[in-house]
């Protein structure tokens, strides 16, 4: 028994001896890392000093400081940046769905600034700014080398005056000048309409307005039809969405599906995971969806596409999304200023990373670009109507239909023509709708 106690008594006291082996140098490591990581503040200083003494210049010490913290936080990802107390209110009030600016949602990418998307029906997107299309100047002055905040601040004005900024597009051989007007941007966060039988969402940002603008949208279109069992479908037109509200994509997500997971964030420690679940209740009954994304399709929107995509709920169709796959949170500081600072990635239902990936459409249509306007002359040839048997003089009629019967044909004929007609104007979203038209023939599940 003896022999026993002194063997355990010596197996503690071997254990407490490589303890102390263990944590000798951790702790020494420790120390030196927070001895440099001192030593590094007290070189900050001194620039901060020699630049207040001796710089060429007298330069504003409060300008200085807000430099380095944001070159700090830029140095991280593209997405992080302090915001000053203007650029904090800025982006309080857009969150509310109306500021002032040019209508573009834009990144950084090789030092220039990059289009995400152009916002439906704003300054920019009347001139033709396109997703993926690079600012290179700004009013004749290089962006190269600048903050994407130093950047947008060039893009700002008064609202009515003029701006051009030089663009470098994909497929084009030169930059080129787009003269802008600025103006107040006011977001309709969703714009709903019929095309047939099918209800189409247009989902341009997601603030605090979408999903009770989506909600609206989609009951008066559904009332117009004469109920949801004269619906065919509902297209949800995410392209050239650049995200939003975490919160929002949330909600829009839950309104389609009855149960299950819709996102996840993981940040840098486990505990601070989240999950997100679908409550019950479907605003579309049931009805198939088809959701449009495209490369301007961004964060909030690649969310909602996901879930959708990956619950079998909707069928995904267009071209691959921008996959920002990050989530910032805004972090209030004093002096009205605050930091947006990357915490998590979000994760779809199927445990993916979208983040520089993207959501790949399950059936990939591109938008063709539009044609050189057609001459008076090719427009009369395309339009021209062929002579069939009903033109011919004494031509039989047609005794095996109704009035009613011929009456329809002709209405489902027009719905025919009303569809090549939409395949010229937006190739895409009729890609969408001729879709919906072969599932409600396939019939519902049973």
């Amino acid at each position: 028994m003896k022999k026993f106690v002194a063997a355990a008594a010596g197996g503690v006291m071997a254990g407490l001896l490589v303890t102390t082996q263990v944590a000798g140098p951790l702790l020494a490591q420790e120390n030196a890392r927070q001895s440099n990581v001192y030593e590094q503040l007290d070189l900050f200083g001194d620039i901060f000093e020699r630049i207040r003494a001796q710089y060429v210049e007298e330069v504003d010490e409060a300008d200085l400081i807000e430099a380095a913290i944001n070159g700090m936080l830029t140095s991280l990802d593209p997405h992080s940046s302090y915001l000053s107390p203007d650029d904090a209110e800025d982006m309080r009030v857009q969150t509310r769905g109306e500021f002032g600016g040019l209508g573009i949602e834009v990144t950084q990418e090789d030092g220039l600034v990059k289009v995400v998307s152009p916002i439906d029906g704003t300054p920019a997107d009347e001139a033709g700014i396109e997703a993926g299309d690079y600012i290179t100047h700004v009013d004749g002055e290089g962006v190269l080398g600048l903050t994407l905040d130093q950047a947008v601040e060039m893009m700002r004005g008064p609202v009515g005056s003029e701006i051009v900024i030089t663009v470098l597009r994909e497929g084009e051989p030169e930059p080129f000048d787009v003269s802008i007007i600025r103006d107040t941007i006011k977001l309709t966060a969703v714009r709903s309409r019929t095309v047939g039988d099918s209800v189409v969402l247009r989902v341009t940002t997601f603030n605090d307005q979408t999903t009770p603008n989506l909600e609206a949208g989609l009951k008066k279109q559904v009332e117009e039809l004469g109920g949801m069992e004269n619906v065919t479908g509902i297209v949800l037109d995410l392209r050239n969405n650049p995200g939003g509200l975490l919160t929002q994509a949330i909600k829009v997500s839950d309104s389609f599906l009855e149960k299950g997971e819709i996102v996840s964030t993981r940040g840098r420690n486990p505990q601070d995971g989240e999950r997100y679940n679908a409550t019950p209740g479907d605003l579309a009954e049931g009805k198939p969806i088809v959701v449009l994304i495209n490369g301007g399709s961004a964060s909030a929107s690649e969310i909602v596409a996901g879930a959708l995509q990956d619950h079998r709920r909707a069928i995904v169709v267009g071209t691959k999304s921008f996959g920002k796959g990050s989530v910032q949170t805004v972090m209030p500081l004093r002096g009205d200023g605050a930091m947006r600072l990357t915490t998590a990635r979000y994760y779809t239902p199927s445990g993916r990373s979208i983040q520089a990936l993207g959501v790949s459409p399950d059936i990939v249509v591109a938008q063709p670009r539009r044609a050189p306007a057609a001459t008076e002359e090719e427009e009369t040839n395309t339009n021209r109507r062929f002579r069939g048997e009903a033109d011919l003089r004494g031509s039989l009629n047609n005794d095996s239909l109704s009035e009613d019967e011929v009456r329809q044909i002709e209405e489902d004929r027009k719905k025919a023509e009303e569809a090549a007609k939409l395949r010229e104007e937006d190739y895409q979203l009729a890609y969408a709708i001729d879709i919906l038209k072969g599932l409600s023939a396939l019939g519902p599940k049973e």
